[in-house]
């Protein structure tokens, strides 16, 4: 049971701070729902991305509005950069000016996003902390080996959020369905999506081992669409060639929304642990993931109905041996190339049998 938090009296405006990457988000929409059911009156401010701005707009959800953040050292940016000093303190003299009731930090230990979420002269703080991090108002420690979304339920409940969905969930608009459609029409076939890149090159399955996957779904019928960012090209016509049947490449064709719209569609998303991952299961999609133990632990899906996790158990640089729990070499080979392509294709085609449509209801009519 989450430990229940007293709810912070005339909340008007809460302040979330979650500037990082898509499937860092999506993470965190349980508790964004949460914070929306106890606080149903309040504006609610995402500190973002640019990124976020775009994939928000016209999206029902429980953000109401976007602020980009200025490259800050550790938060959404690598500790080392440089920062722009007066940028700093001109969008920490605007925040001060909105008067946040609440700021909520869900942007890790808070080594550098508690100084950050401090500054932003919120009445109440709330968030994670390190050893090494200043306190908030309320806190909960960070500790690595935790699921993603109790992480953040459980910093909520600090403020009397209740859980309200456990389970990540995107609305699909309009707009989303009809820049797939443009590059995918709707056909009878059940649709399948392959998606072989990851930021993180160890989070990296094979295209070949992805090739076998999506020929035995063409195979058992499916239309087959392989996507991808246009940096990720080369793996993405790497599974494309490497396939018997013929299959869509879809690589830089997509805007993320247009992604999202694409996998409201799909009876089966295969992928990497990465964002597209965790935006084919919002959407409603069934997916196969591939993962890092350690990753499994902290990204991994809840529950196992549509969604079916494979791991690698691989402790050891595959190059130089090197034991990497604590010590990484610096090496980037994948660890994740071990994974069968036997038992990622039975997933997937246990799934695809299952005869279940991708899921209507979140879906904006």
């Amino acid at each position: 049971m989450l430990p229940l938090g007293d709810r912070v009296p005339d909340v008007g405006k809460i302040a979330v701070l979650r500037a990082n990457g898509v499937g860092d988000f999506i993470f965190a929409l349980p508790a964004l729902e949460a914070l929306r059911a106890a606080y149903p009156a309040a504006e609610m401010v995402l500190l973002g991305k640019a990124w976020h701005v775009a994939f928000l707009a016209g999206r029902p959800g429980p953000i109401d509005r976007v602020v980009v953040i200025p490259p800050s050292k550790g938060v959404g940016e690598d500790p080392d950069i440089q920062e722009n000093a007066a940028e700093l303190e001109r969008f920490f003299r605007a925040m001060g000016q909105e008067r946040f009731d609440l700021a909520v930090q869900l942007h890790g230990g808070g080594r550098y996003s508690n100084p950050f979420v401090l500054r932003l002269g919120a009445r109440m703080t709330v968030g994670l902390k390190t050893p090494d991090a200043p306190p908030l108002d309320r806190w909960v420690p960070y500790i690595y080996f935790q699921a993603e979304i109790l992480r953040y339920l459980e910093v909520v409940s600090l403020v009397g959020a209740n859980p309200s969905v456990l389970e990540p969930r995107l609305v699909v608009t309009k707009n989303d369905l009809s820049e797939a459609r443009n590059f995918v029409p709707e056909v009878e076939q059940p649709l399948v999506a392959l998606n072989p890149g990851s930021g993180d090159p160890q989070r990296r399955w094979p295209p070949e081992k992805f090739a076998v996957a999506g020929d035995a779904l063409a195979a058992a019928g499916a239309r087959v669409v392989v996507t991808g960012t246009e940096p990720e090209r080369e793996l993405v016509e790497a599974v494309v060639n490497a396939m018997r049947f013929e299959a869509q490449n879809l690589c830089g064709s997509l805007s993320l929304n247009g992604l999202a719209g694409l996998f409201s569609r799909c009876r089966v998303v295969i992928s990497n642990d990465s964002g597209p991952l965790h935006v084919a299961a919002a959407v409603g999609a069934a997916t196969v993931g591939i993962y890092r133990c350690f990753n499994l632990i902290t990204a991994g899906p809840i529950t196992r109905t549509r969604h079916r996790p494979v791991a690698s158990w691989r402790l050891t640089c595959p190059l130089c041996g090197q034991d990497c729990i604590r010590t990484p070499c610096g090496h980037r080979a994948s660890f994740v190339a071990d994974v069968p392509a036997e038992e990622v294709t039975a997933h997937a085609l246990d799934l695809l049998a299952s005869g279940a449509p991708p899921h209507d209801t979140l879906r904006r009519n």
